[in-house]
């Protein structure tokens, strides 16, 4: 059974620095894409940071030039490095991946159990 596991959250101050990993497990034909998407209490989950196959990457305007996403598919892994982090970045944090299990022949929605990140002042 393909599953998504995210490490690294926890509380940080305000302009300090966190580093997300997410790890999917389990019997995989290939991944596509990965990303990582956000829940603040009482808001609409939102898309933080995306990376293709290709590597092309796409990042949410609020926080462009804070957050660098990367992925190694070698260990079908992907990380989100948060720098420069805010209030507004408080939320729990979410790994998708769309990728194909071995037993499946077209790719499927993976989504990790989320991880808090709480920045305080």
């Amino acid at each position: 059974q393909v599953q998504l596991v995210e490490s690294g959250g926890g509380l940080v101050q305000t302009g300090g620095s966190l580093r997300l990993s997410c790890a999917a497990s389990g019997s995989i034909f290939s991944i596509n894409a990965m990303g990582w998407y956000r829940q603040a209490p009482g808001k609409q989950r939102l898309l933080v940071a995306f990376i293709t196959s290709s590597d092309t990457t796409t990042y949410a305007d609020s926080v462009k030039g804070r957050f660098t996403i990367s992925r190694d598919n070698a260990k079908n892994t992907s990380s989100l490095q948060m720098n420069s982090l805010k209030s507004e970045d408080t939320a729990v944090y979410y790994c998708y991946a769309q990728l194909r299990p071995s037993s499946l022949p077209t790719m499927r929605h993976y989504w990790g159990q989320g991880t808090q990140v709480t920045v305080s002042s």
